[in-house]
């Protein structure tokens, strides 16, 4: 009955079990039987632990200290200096391209030195960008390769993945479309439960994919994800962030992360070398303003873009603009009162830009703030006509700023 899933059977039921099994042990009692065939078991790979511990104990001393590296979970020195050369080819360089291809980038310029990463994709290789040279697949009775590929099936690959990191000794990096987390949030929850480093790259991320519609083209899931405790939503908006969301989230050995990516193409931003970790606080001022800021305006992803184009409108309209981008929420709401204060400002008017609802905003333009995104679902169409049709563009967004400033 329904009685039996979540109530406790009763003294009765246990004595009914017990004949029907034929155990007439008492309770907590372990039959010798039992017992002999468990310490048999216990014994049966005695022996290749036992040649396995020798092995690493007169292994050389290198080959040692890196298997030791990697199951402490260190990194090795090389990955960050990978991330400062990808930046300082970037900054030589700049690529205008999407954030899933500089995804591939980052993964590639960093692969060779993170030997522990492991990387897959729920047979959407081709769209999620995840595979690279160093990530030769994993084939049947071959498994010295680094890169899965899982079939479609999201929660059985964040549930490996989930294993992968609680073994220890490698980092497991999966890829699907962001409208996908659906799927595989039962096992991601997980993984932010126990505190596990997996990083999940979700492409695809607005209704910037365009012709396969509304079905494909996420409005909600920024912000689901984003109420998940303990896990990393990074959202970057050109090539150097999308370096840095990947920095990040590979040195949060205690959290998982999604890193949220487009399908379209997105300009440059940052075209200086800046050696410091911009991403690292969350939020930053992007484009300041020239004097005081009258408006600021807040974004992130793909909408950034937008937002600069918005703050020269109205810099042509008198009005000082900043632009603030927030590649992480989380890492934003972590950083000192200070800071968050410095970041959000006084600036009389706060727009938040986002192709996504707008759930989650008002820790950062408040109440009263204006908010630029999604108030339904997507449509079907070329992505630069679904932005003007939903009200995402420079122009909408500085008129609302100009209605705001002069109401």
């Amino acid at each position: 009955t329904k009685d039996s899933h979540g109530s406790p059977l009763g003294g009765d039921e246990i004595a009914g079990a017990r004949i029907a099994l034929d155990w007439p042990h008492a309770p907590f009692e372990i039959p010798e039987a039992v017992m002999d065939a468990w310490r048999l078991a216990g014994l049966r790979s005695k022996a290749a632990h036992k040649a396995w511990c020798e092995r690493l104990k007169t292994a050389e001393p290198a080959v040692k200290a890196e298997f030791e590296r990697r199951m402490r979970g260190d990194l090795p020195t090389g990955f960050r200096d990978s991330i400062l050369n990808l930046k300082k080819k970037l900054a030589e360089t700049p690529v205008t391209t999407a954030t899933r291809k500089a995804s591939e980038l980052a993964i590639e310029a960093f692969a060779e030195s993170l030997p522990e990463l492991v990387g897959g994709s729920a047979d959407l290789t081709g769209s999620n960008n995840t595979k690279v040279k160093a990530l030769q697949g994993v084939k049947p009775g071959d498994y010295a390769g680094r890169y899965v590929h899982w079939g479609v099936r999201e929660h059985g690959m964040a549930a490996a993945m989930n294993g992968i990191a609680l073994h220890g000794g490698l980092i497991p990096m999966s890829g699907t479309f962001l409208v996908f987390a659906d799927y595989l949030r039962p096992a991601l929850r997980l993984s932010a439960l126990m505190g596990q480093r997996v990083i999940h790259v979700l492409t695809h991320d607005s209704i910037g994919l365009g012709e396969d519609g509304p079905t494909h083209q996420p409005v909600e899931h920024l912000a689901s994800l984003r109420a998940i405790p303990g896990l990393l939503v990074f959202r970057p908006a050109d090539t150097v962030e999308t370096a840095e969301c990947w920095q990040l989230a590979v040195e949060a050995r205690d959290r998982p992360s999604v890193i949220a990516l487009t399908r379209q193409n997105l300009p440059q931003l940052r075209k200086a070398f800046d050696e410091k970790n911009r991403a690292a606080r969350g939020a930053y001022e992007i484009s300041p303003a020239t004097g005081k800021a009258a408006v600021s305006i807040f974004a992130t992803g793909s909408e950034v873009s937008i937002a600069i184009a918005a703050q020269k409108l109205l810099g042509d309209k008198g009005i000082d603009t900043r632009v603030v981008s927030i590649p992480s929420f989380e890492l934003f709401a972590e950083q000192s009162e200070e800071y968050r204060r410095s970041m959000i400002g006084d600036a009389r008017v706060k727009i938040g830009v986002e192709a996504a609802v707008r759930q989650g905003w008002d820790a950062m333009i408040g109440a009263d703030g204006v908010f630029v995104g999604m108030k339904g679902f997507g449509a079907s169409g070329p992505y630069e006509e679904l932005y003007r049709h939903f009200g995402i563009t420079a122009e909408v967004i500085a008129e609302a700023a100009i209605r705001r400033h002069n109401g």
